[in-house]
């Protein structure tokens, strides 16, 4: 076999070398040709060109239409988030006509076509009143559905059952709606208030402030009142108070967190709000040239009278004209004599800013804050607890005050603000924190029960193949017992030797010469060929 194979290998080698440089050209290139139209018709031939079946499916119809899918063994891929389906192009007019008259996809609402369709069948109140419910949530679901910016809603109601007695006060509605809104669109006030009013109008007895709406990144739209009706003053006051206090909080723990840790520090924050709201009116007068402190002349107005003769009265005399008992007011009663008469008068109207301002003061005045800063001062080296140097706590204490200053100056109001000393108003304590120290140590030493299960498994394996293991080596030592028995029974008869023959005992004769005596040999062969 080994012989003919070479012969082959001998063939074709000289077969291939006697061939031209083109001629093996045409073979190689052949051959390529040949790999690449195989290539190219197994690749037509099994890839599958997939369209979409379905879009903007939620899981449950989707779920509903692969199950399907699979039953017939249909191949199918999911895309966008396993809410479009794809399948091969030449099965989409088919599995659309086959889906439809299955009812699918069927989201498993009911709308208010149900009662129409079903009104033969006999169903009890309770039963009623659930399709009632749902059929209510779905189409007010579709009526949300068609504002501008929202894909889809879900809607969930709560109506309260209906009192027995006529005494007895019927509670009230409440709704949680779920938005799933368009990427970066935002709602502007007045359709938030829309979609409240749209919700209230649409239920029965449901106040709008038992409204709940929320969009699928947990961004709540809450109607732009101030202050609800049910809420009175203090808890309003009191609410405001907590959102400014974690308001700061939330922020210095970010930036501190940063600097030691978010384990390594916790701050609290004490707030002192101004809720006085003031309403003052000022109608002020201010000159145009403040340098000057004069107005912008309007209107201005020159008299100028001069007489020289008999019976004019002296300048400077006219107050005493006409001021005796009886005289007439500026008619001289006295003697005339020869005089002069002069009068220069200006009068210029100037006009000033007059301001006016209804001003309402904001009510929410931060007037005082307090912070307060715990930090751990201890740290883990190779699973051992160091302590702080004072050195590193000194760093640390100065880094934080430089940032507690910043945040009591820029947000204490500018009324409070004066002669302040944000110092007084910070405190910060190292010490050691007991609290995150032990749940570490547990997570490191803790071992998971579902460990415990996979070790439990692996364990019953291994038993049950060294079972079969140890059985089938006795079994297998059975059968060598059985067998060695069975030789000592029935001992092996040796073979008969076999007669050699004059021409098989010269050719081992001369092969032995051969080995030992290889000159002898050759003498040997050169007289036989003599001879011949």
């Amino acid at each position: 076999m080994k012989e003919k194979l070479l012969k082959g290998k001998d063939s074709v080698s000289s077969f291939w070398a006697s061939r031209s440089k083109v001629q093996k050209g045409s073979v190689i290139g052949g051959f390529l040709l040949i790999i690449l139209l195989i290539g190219v018709i197994t690749f037509a031939s099994t890839n599958t060109n997939y369209v979409p079946l379905y879009n903007n499916l939620s899981t449950q119809e989707a779920g509903q239409i692969t199950t399907e899918l699979e039953s017939r063994g249909v191949p199918f891929e999911l895309e966008n988030g396993r809410s479009t389906i794809t399948v091969p192009e030449e099965q989409v007019d088919t599995l659309l006509l086959d889906l439809a008259s299955m009812g699918l996809p069927n989201n498993g609402s009911i709308d208010y076509s149900f009662f129409s369709e079903n009104t033969s069948w006999g169903i009890t109140d309770n039963e009623f009143n659930v399709m009632k419910l749902d059929a209510m949530q779905t189409e007010l679901a579709n009526l949300i559905k068609s504002v501008e910016g929202i894909q889809d809603a879900q809607v969930m109601i709560n109506v309260p059952e209906e009192p027995v007695f006529a005494t007895d006060v019927t509670g009230e509605a409440s709704a949680s709606i779920v938005l799933n809104t368009q990427p970066g669109y935002q709602f502007e006030g007045n359709q938030i208030e829309g979609l409240h009013h749209l919700v209230a109008k649409a239920v029965p007895n449901l106040p709008e402030e038992n409204i709940v709406i929320m969009n699928q990144y947990f961004e709540y739209f809450d109607q732009n009142t101030q202050q609800t009706a049910n809420q009175d003053t203090y808890t309003h006051q009191q609410t405001v108070k907590k959102e400014v206090e974690r308001d700061i909080q939330r922020r210095l723990q970010q930036m501190l967190g940063t600097m030691v840790g978010n384990e390594n520090i916790v701050v609290s924050v004490t707030a002192d709000i101004d809720f006085t709201q003031e309403n003052r009116k000022e109608e002020l007068v201010e000159p145009v040239d403040i340098e000057n402190m004069e107005g912008l002349p309007v209107s201005l107005e020159t008299i100028q009278e001069s007489y020289v003769g008999e019976g004019a009265a002296e300048a400077g005399t006219n107050e005493e004209v006409g001021t005796g008992e009886g005289d007439v007011p500026g008619y001289n009663s006295g003697d005339n004599g020869d005089g002069e008469y002069e009068l220069d008068k200006e009068t210029i109207n100037y006009e000033f800013n007059r301001i006016r301002r209804d001003i309402v003061e904001s009510p929410y005045k931060l007037r005082d804050l307090g912070i307060q800063v715990a930090v751990n001062n201890t740290r883990s080296v190779d699973n051992e607890l160091e302590y702080l140097s004072q050195q590193e706590q000194t760093s640390v204490e100065e880094g934080i005050n430089s940032i507690l200053n910043s945040i009591i100056t820029s947000s204490i109001d500018g009324e409070y603000n004066q002669d302040l000393v944000p110092d007084d108003k910070t405190s910060i304590v190292f010490q050691e924190f007991t609290e995150t120290t032990t749940p570490s140590a547990e997570g490191t030493t803790g071992i998971p029960t579902w460990l415990y299960v996979v070790a439990g498994i692996l364990l019953l394996i291994i038993i049950v193949l060294l079972f079969f293991l140890i059985r089938n080596r006795k079994t297998s030592d059975e059968v060598v017992d059985q067998y060695e028995e069975i030789n000592e029974q029935t001992p092996i008869p040796d073979l008969p030797e076999k007669e050699e023959s004059e021409a098989t005992i010269r050719r081992k004769q001369l092969e032995k010469i051969a080995k030992e005596k290889p000159e002898d040999f050759a003498k040997l062969l050169r007289s036989w060929i003599g001879e011949d």
